[in-house]
């Protein structure tokens, strides 16, 4: 399971709408319960491991993911709204999503 959360996670990187960091913790949850080889590799990868680490520690989200989870949900947003073949529901159903997700990133403390 935790390994279909990495792929779901990585997957996230390069889709706009499927969040990475929320699949990546499921994982390190799951790796922590099931696997201490995977959870160590996923807890000390270069990248995907300083998050996971800053969250489980100290609830955390350091102020750069902060800035580029923004910066990537504004982008794709921006994109999303000129398309003229997304109906009006998805387009508003989307900002709303985004918004809340950024008052949920932007609530959090900072490392």
């Amino acid at each position: 399971l935790g390994t279909i959360f990495v792929v779901i996670g990585f997957i996230g990187i390069f889709l706009p709408l499927l969040p990475t960091t929320p699949f990546l913790l499921l994982a390190a949850i799951c790796y922590e319960r099931g696997s201490e080889k995977f959870h160590s590799w996923l807890v000390n990868h270069k990248y995907f491991g300083p998050p996971i680490v800053d969250w489980q520690a100290r609830k955390v989200i350091r102020i750069q993911y902060k800035i580029l989870a923004a910066s990537m949900m504004l982008l794709s947003a921006f994109f999303l709204l000129q398309k003229q073949t997304v109906p009006m529901v998805g387009k508003v159903s989307y900002v709303v999503f985004m918004l809340a997700m950024l008052s949920f990133i932007f609530t959090r403390k900072s490392k």
